[in-house]
């Protein structure tokens, strides 16, 4: 085997994907290192995903291969196995791979030391998934941080308007302002940055930043963010680099013991996997 891995919380780990999720018919790939997992979902040339799971994450990673493994998968598949998994009072997930005819294997061990096995079709895949970075544009971009279910009632609020959406970050006055302009009328919602106000975890920008976004990409960035996120008030956070290219940050436990964390530095949380979005501008705007 080149990979053999453990997770002590399969819920966490479905949180993550469903999060990635944004219609049916999903084929996600998996890449493999010595440093951990990566499931990328996209939509390509305008959406791309990227959920993280580092090693120590997991109650213990081997891994062996001498070159890093990537593979194609039924991301619905994949989360509805798991989905079933995690309704078994599981206490240890075990994932292996490749099987004798390529396929994740995943084992399930409940309270009772049941055992549950089974199987996933994997595809071969030539694609290599575009690196995106909004770091490196010689500190042109904007970053803020607000409770991700502030952001959501916002970005679900927009629907009504049915168009492109404009996100504006200003620094006087400092804010944030989400517009949308379609034929049934304009919406906007203004997020007014205040340092003593709690929505807000992270904000800056020095000169104002201005993009628009296709709405049905940039609701795939929260529509399923897991009720534990925005319940235990943690943060999201929304960076737009040179070009208006658009981060967004989601931070899920795989903790047994679900966090009360808004921290928007990663580094500071514990056992946490990183969900993240690249968003394209809309050129047509």
């Amino acid at each position: 085997m080149e990979l053999r891995c453990v997770l002590d919380n399969v819920q966490g780990l479905v949180d993550s994907l469903s999060a990635v999720r944004w219609k049916k018919q999903q084929d996600a790939i998996c890449e493999v290192s010595e440093h951990g997992l990566v499931i990328i979902v996209e939509e390509w040339g305008c959406l791309q995903a990227r959920v993280y799971y580092r090693k120590e994450l997991f109650v213990s990673y081997e891994y062996s291969a001498e070159s890093r493994p990537r593979f194609g998968v039924s991301l619905g598949l994949l989360v509805d196995t798991l989905s079933t998994f995690s309704s078994t009072g599981t206490t240890g997930l075990e994932l292996s791979y490749p099987g004798s005819d390529m396929q994740l294997l995943l084992k399930l061990t409940d309270a009772d030391n049941t055992c549950i096995y089974a199987e996933i079709r994997t595809k071969v895949t030539d694609t290599v998934p575009k690196e995106y970075s909004v770091d490196g544009d010689g500190g042109r971009r904007a970053v803020f941080a607000v409770k991700s279910a502030a952001l959501k009632e916002a970005i679900d609020d927009l629907e009504w308007p049915g168009s492109s959406i404009s996100i504006t970050i200003s620094p006087d006055p400092a804010g944030v302002i989400l517009r949308g302009e379609g034929h049934h009328g304009d919406l906007q919602i203004d997020f007014p940055y205040d340092a003593h106000n709690e929505l807000f975890a992270a904000f800056q920008c020095q000169s104002e930043v201005s993009y628009s976004y296709k709405y049905k990409f940039l609701r795939a960035t929260t529509a399923n963010v897991p009720n534990s996120v925005t319940k235990d008030n943690r943060g999201s956070k929304l960076t737009i680099g040179a070009g208006g290219l658009l981060k967004v940050q989601h931070l899920i436990s795989l903790r047994q013991a679900q966090q009360h964390n808004m921290d928007p530095n990663p580094t500071q949380q514990g056992r946490v996997s990183y969900v993240e979005f690249y968003l394209m501008p809309d050129e047509e705007a």
